[in-house]
């Protein structure tokens, strides 16, 4: 084999495995025992694959303010939802209820969230466990 077809070969290795370790199972992210739950404001919207992200920032007791990152479903998989970058306009208020990442980072995955007029708002990829179900 000729060196570039070689170097082609493990470059497609490489980069395919990036993209199968970067889709992932609710399990392998987040952990159902860390339930979260909070209000915040929309300050960016990322519809990126393999996962959307509705970034929010949400006052602490202690009144300071802290980003989240709410990992939704796949750019393609929420347009055919009818959501785009306008649906989730900056500064709305949303109520936000999910489970926090692994990792303990302000990241999680909202399982139910809504605005604050009441709309609810459909953004997974895949469904997320339902404790009310059990």
């Amino acid at each position: 084999m000729r060196p570039a077809t070689l170097i082609v070969l493990f470059a497609a290795s490489v980069l395919g495995h990036a993209a199968v370790r970067a889709h992932h199972a609710f399990a392998t992210e987040f952990d159902v025992d860390r339930p979260v739950e909070f209000e915040g404001t929309v300050t960016k919207v990322e519809l990126i694959n393999p996962h959307s992200w509705i970034h929010v920032e949400v006052v602490g007791e202690d009144g300071e303010a802290v980003v989240w990152m709410i990992e939704g479903g796949s750019p393609n998989a929420l347009v055919r939802r009818g959501i785009t970058r306008n649906s989730i306009p900056i500064g709305s208020e949303l109520f936000i209820r999910g489970y926090q990442a692994r990792d303990r980072s302000n990241r999680a995955v909202g399982r139910d969230m809504r605005f604050a007029d009441g709309r609810e708002l459909f953004f997974q990829g895949t469904p997320t466990p339902n404790p009310s179900a059990e």
